[in-house]
């Protein structure tokens, strides 16, 4: 059924575009304009705070397309003595590089999503909408790259590439060129009745502590659990199937919040067999700063209004020594095949 956009729903897209352009203080925001540092910095704030995930790694800005990435307070130890003056510790500045890529997103809104929302309340509630709808686009894509990019496309081809594989290089990625004995690149089975290499999640994650990560940081709190709902399922599955107990079934619960005594989380759009053993901070997503571009447009052909936002932005990970991780790829659940 074909939907037409209502006069309600015309008057309030209008009233938006409008507002947009009184906010960022330009005359049209159909066609591409820059933002101001202001502006630039609210937007940031606006789409991290949108992702729970988002405000635990580093959303950052810098001033060059290429440079050397900034450790920001992962490293070392900061405190100590020095006879004949005051012991000090800069923020290290790591020996590997950034670069960033032309990042162009669009928001589209439909016609009949436009006249859902004019329905809802007055010009204020669809202002609402409209932003938190963009934001949120804006910051799912943002995680979808990091955690699956391995290219940065001159031409990205999103039918193929749904997680945006072509779009960036992300954090694996990222690893993997620069320090690849962090990632294990081997077959690995989980199996839950211990025909495998690890029977339990906590195996899994203890091992790649003790044997990737560097020992100044594996016992740092901050470190953290990064998997996959399909592991977090496999192991589920089998603690839920023999719990007994309301304790046992308390521990099935908690799987994913508690791994080898260390935090754990499940990020959106990470692999669902991966397993990244990190500090949040240490994750990177840096956008060259006075480069934001935005554009707001009503395209009736399609019958949509298109909210752009334009950057120059990459992925990047501070302390190489801080990350471990197991190829998602080569990951399996179940028995380990008989040689």
């Amino acid at each position: 059924m074909s939907q037409i956009l209502t006069q309600q729903a015309r008057e309030n897209m209008n009233h938006f575009a409008a507002q947009l352009a009184a906010r960022y203080g330009v005359q049209n925001v159909s066609d591409l304009f820059n933002v101001s540092p202001q502006l630039e910095t609210k937007l940031r704030a606006a789409i991290v705070e949108s992702a729970s995930f988002l405000k635990m790694i580093t959303v950052t800005t810098v001033d060059q397309i290429e440079g050397q990435v900034v450790d920001v307070g992962v490293n070392g130890l900061y405190t100590g003595r020095k006879s004949g003056g005051r012991f000090s510790k800069q923020v290290g500045v790591g020996g590997h590089k950034y670069k960033l890529a032309e990042t162009d997103s669009c928001a589209a809104i439909t016609w009949a999503m436009l006249c859902q929302w004019a329905n809802q309340g007055g010009r204020d509630k669809f202002m609402k909408l409209m932003t938190d709808f963009s934001n949120q686009m804006f910051a799912l894509d943002i995680m979808r790259i990091g955690w699956n990019g391995t290219s940065a496309a001159d031409t990205t081809d999103p039918a193929t590439n749904q997680l945006g594989e072509d779009v960036n290089i992300g954090w694996y990625q990222f690893v993997l060129e620069k320090k690849a004995a962090q990632i294990v690149d081997i077959d690995v089975y989980l199996d839950v009745d211990g025909k495998g290499d690890y029977k339990t999640l906590d195996a899994m994650a203890s091992d790649i502590i003790n044997n990737q990560i560097h020992p100044m940081f594996r016992n740092d709190p901050r470190l953290t659990v990064f998997v996959g709902s399909g592991l977090i399922g496999a192991a589920q599955y089998k603690l839920y199937d023999e719990a007994n107990t309301p304790s046992e079934q308390i521990a099935a619960q908690k799987l994913d919040k508690t791994i080898a005594g260390r935090p754990a989380y499940v990020p959106p759009f990470i692999p669902d067999n991966a397993m990244v053993v990190t500090i949040p901070a240490n994750l990177q997503v840096l956008t060259q700063h006075g480069t934001t571009q935005r554009k707001a447009k009503h395209d009736g052909d399609k019958k949509q209004f298109e909210n752009s936002f334009w950057r120059m932005e990459g992925y990047a990970v501070g302390v190489l020594e801080a990350f471990a991780a197991y190829n998602p790829k080569k990951v399996h659940i179940g028995a380990k095949p008989v040689a």
